[in-house]
């Protein structure tokens, strides 16, 4: 695999998706989706054994305050637009509305691109962002982030049909193979220093301004692999076994969180209510949903 020289760390970006953050409770997850009432005794014993736990009573409330969220609506199946009903929906939407009755704030929910997304927190034009932001230093400079609330793997994904590459050696070395990827994404930065040379200006790179969009030139063979967390890409070969397929293996694994203006007296509320939602199983259970029963393009 071409990388980058050893004193140089590789960028990241802010895509990040994960049913969990270890393969034997990703293992325990997907045996409870199977089974109702498994999940549900899953979730009581996450919560029996977890310390820490956060009950309602013991979280802030704050009485009702409008908090407005922005959010890009482009990463499925964190946030997106239902093709059928043209409704916003997704696993961020579900938890931040679930952060939202627990702590007793009036939710508003605004759309901005993501390259105008974090100047736009850290100027306080809006409360909260949620995009699948990776938790970076860099970007603390800039804004206060939440506690992790995922974590995740990046894989390629590929069409059905692809025999020319099996991993990301074969791929670098096809000289004519295009990744698809939305700049200062997670993907982009993978592909440059984990499959790629490291020039962030390499042709082979095509950019897009949404996930989507790439996944479409994937499908229309104007790009020949796009990365993506290991279990959304499952999702596409789940809902399109004829047109995708991931290969190779992970490459690293990241955290993200919700960011706010430096400062913000939201941050502390947030991390008592993701402690009490990953406590009580909540966490888990919107996994679940998303990750494996939500069937993406059906």
């Amino acid at each position: 695999m071409n990388k980058t020289s050893s004193d140089k760390k590789r960028p990241q970006g802010r895509r990040i998706l994960s049913t969990a953050a270890c393969p034997l409770r990703r293992h325990l997850i997907a045996r409870a989706a199977s089974r109702p009432l498994a999940a549900a005794i899953f979730a009581t014993l996450i919560a029996a054994l977890l310390p820490g736990l956060v009950s309602a009573d013991e979280l802030p409330d704050l009485e009702g305050r409008e908090v407005v969220v922005v959010t890009e609506n482009a990463y499925p199946p964190l946030q997106f637009v239902d093709p059928k009903t043209g409704e916003a929906i997704g696993w961020e939407y579900d938890a931040m509305r679930e952060l939202a009755r627990r702590l007793d704030f009036t939710l508003i929910i605004e759309n901005s691109s993501w390259d105008a997304m974090i100047p736009a927190v850290s100027e306080a034009q809006y409360d909260i962002g949620m995009t699948g932001i990776t938790i970076r230093d860099d970007r603390r400079e800039k804004v206060d982030f939440s506690d992790p609330y995922m974590r995740s793997e990046m894989f390629m994904l590929v069409r059905a049909d692809e025999d020319r590459f099996a991993n990301a050696e074969e791929f670098a070395a096809l000289e004519d193979g295009l990744i698809g990827a939305q700049a200062g994404t997670t993907p982009f930065y993978t592909a440059v220093y984990e499959v790629l040379d490291g020039n962030e200006q390499n042709p082979r790179i095509r950019l897009f301004e949404t996930f989507g969009a790439s996944i479409q030139a994937l499908r229309s063979n104007d790009v020949d692999l796009v990365l993506t967390d290991g279990t959304a890409g499952n999702g596409y070969v789940t809902a399109n076994p004829d047109t995708f397929k991931l290969v190779g293996e992970a490459m690293g694994s990241e955290d993200f969180g919700f960011i706010f203006p430096k400062g913000s007296d939201l941050v502390e509320p947030i991390n008592a209510g993701i402690a009490s939602m990953k406590a009580d199983g909540t966490l888990d259970q919107l996994n679940v949903t998303w990750f494996l029963d939500y069937k993406l393009g059906e």
